[in-house]
């Protein structure tokens, strides 16, 4: 029987060949989660699509240390990258596909320790109480964590229980990312059907509604077109010769609402320290030279990315950067969550996910928090910040944790 696959086994030589894989993996996975949650039978072009895509990544040269696969960067320039997440999603995609729930959770129990003791302590934890939305970060909490954003698509499995979770025990599910929303942002990457959840990019100042509706944050116009000109100088700058290959490591360019994520190095530490260096300079000198009072943007270092932040006004006069909890309520208010008469269930994993605890918990005490880290001091601020909280050590554990919820149906 010939293959009628839309994709075939061809290794990516180039990151510009791998990007585009990875893309049409996302096409495949949609259609898949349709025809799941249907109950549907899974066309077998798409599982030997899906299938095709992971042989044709492990088929990618080994680096010569053998830590990754190489890649053409730019010219015959040659990187190694982590392929990781891209193939262990697809292995777990069709472990679900071709052998079952129950498949797919042993072969989950056999990656991660504790897993089963875990998901049962934390189904037993949020069973008994109902919830009024559903408020979590993406990658790192319902998504594992991908050295590359664009290739982060969101496996079949995640979805089909991150969608029944949604559709069985809250009434409104928003994913809240600091991520953009669209243009090489998390509609781009994510595979569950419309109406699902809201998504919410750039920490929140613009989302799609579950109709498909845009809105977003006020911003000043003199401030939006402060960031438009930022943009501008950024993608002129990535033009210049030997500066393309800062597009498309890591993070790549990331053109927010309200912010500018521009990557300087990777995970895998691809460019050169001393050119990641110098780059990072020239983006100081070009905000430097657009907002020289530095009364528009704040500049924040990761090692890996440079975020370029447009402040806002407190409520003392003063400016600071808008966070995920400016996000909360600003989504209760643009959306009617209605989180005031009801508890949340707030998801995330890092610090930067505390304040959407905090602004649930100020809306209803009755609120919910679930990390995904083994950080202590996560755990710690966390724990400071509501007596309502849960652990788990990966974004598997809870995913599962919430599908298992699903179950038993909800108040949705």
């Amino acid at each position: 029987m010939p293959d009628t696959a839309a994709i075939e086994i061809r290794p990516p030589e180039t990151l510009r060949e791998f990007y585009g894989l990875m893309a049409r993996t996302r096409e495949v996975r949609a259609r898949m989660v349709e025809q799941y949650l249907a109950g549907a039978d899974i066309a077998p072009d798409d599982i030997r699509s899906l299938r095709n895509a992971g042989a044709s990544l492990e088929a990618t040269p080994r680096s010569k240390t053998d830590d990754g696969y190489e890649i053409v960067l730019d010219g015959e320039r040659r990187i190694t990258v982590d392929l990781t997440y891209e193939i262990s999603e697809i292995v777990k995609d069709l472990v679900l596909l071709e052998r079952g729930e129950d498949a797919l959770y042993e072969h989950l129990a056999t990656l991660y320790p504790g897993f089963t003791s875990q998901v049962d302590k934390g189904v037993a934890a949020l069973a008994p109480h109902a919830f009024r939305a559903l408020v979590t970060d993406r990658d790192g909490t319902v998504n594992n964590y991908c050295g590359r954003y664009l290739t982060s698509i969101q496996s079949v499995y995640n979805a089909v229980f991150l969608t029944r979770f949604a559709r069985a025990c809250v009434p409104h599910a928003v994913m809240l990312t600091s991520a953009p929303l669209r243009d090489g942002g998390l509609v781009d990457i994510a595979t569950m059907p419309r109406g699902a959840f809201v998504y919410a990019g750039s920490k929140g100042r613009e989302y799609l509604d579950q109709g498909g509706t845009y809105g977003s944050y006020p911003i000043d116009p003199a401030q939006q077109q402060m960031i438009t000109r930022l943009n501008t100088a950024l993608g002129e700058l990535l033009a210049r010769p030997g500066h393309e290959k800062f597009g498309l490591i890591g993070s790549g360019l990331q053109k927010k609402f309200g912010q500018t994520t521009i990557a300087r190095q990777d995970i895998t530490h691809s460019v050169p320290e001393d050119e990641s260096r110098t780059f990072l300079h020239e983006v100081e000198d070009l905000v430097a030279a657009l907002d020289p009072r530095e009364q528009h943007f704040r500049i924040e270092d990761t090692g890996l990315d440079i975020e370029i932040i447009l402040t806002v006004g407190d409520r003392g006069g003063g400016l600071k950067d808008f966070d995920k909890g400016d996000a909360v309520v600003f989504l209760d208010e643009a959306l009617d969550l209605g989180l005031a008469e009801g508890p949340a269930l707030v998801c995330g994993d890092t610090s930067s996910d505390v304040p959407m605890v905090a602004a649930c918990a100020a809306k209803n005490a009755g609120s919910h928090a679930v990390f995904a880290t083994v950080k202590q001091d996560v755990r710690d601020r966390v724990s400071r910040t509501t007596s309502r909280s849960l652990f788990v050590d990966t974004p598997d554990v809870l995913v599962v944790i919430l599908h298992e919820l699903s179950k038993q149906g909800g108040n949705g």
